[in-house]
């Protein structure tokens, strides 16, 4: 299934009665009852989940008027509602713990570096920690991992 992005709208449109948005240099703007309230880059797309989502949260709009106002498909926007609702502004930008770590390594990534540092195979730190070789291998390859060079 296809990423369907939000289209934003050049001039001022309402979202709901009190809720309206507009994209102005990039930036997309909203406001409530004639207030500004939010502001995100137009390429932000966690911003734009996390606001949305705020405002159903509030009742200021319905999921199907965030739908139809920004021709977002229905699961996407339940979806980030969901997170919403389950874990707050972190769940949108706090740390993501699978970033910058091969998840299926876990906290074991440091100690298979360091046997791999001592010249160990790969298939050997596979069996001894109760990973798959593949695995390691691509935490090699996406650079989670460095191998010693021989």
């Amino acid at each position: 299934m296809q990423l369907q992005l939000p289209l934003f709208p050049k001039a001022a449109k309402l979202v709901s009665p009190v809720l309206g948005v507009y994209e102005q240099d990039d930036l997309v703007q909203y406001i409530v009852n004639g207030l500004p309230v939010y502001a995100h880059s137009k390429e932000d797309l966690e911003s734009f989940r996390f606001i949305t989502s705020n405002f159903i949260h509030q009742n200021l709009c319905k999921q199907t008027e965030v739908q139809r106002c920004f021709q977002v498909s229905p699961d996407s926007v339940r979806r980030a509602y969901n997170k919403f609702v389950k874990e707050g502004e972190k769940g949108f930008f706090g740390k993501d713990n699978r970033k910058g770590v091969a998840h299926k390594l876990g906290a074991r990534i440091d100690l298979i570096q360091r046997k791999l540092d001592k010249g160990q195979s790969v298939l050997s730190i596979a069996k001894e920690e109760g990973v798959s070789e593949a695995a390691i291998r691509y935490s090699v390859k996406q650079g989670y991992l460095k191998k010693r060079s021989t």
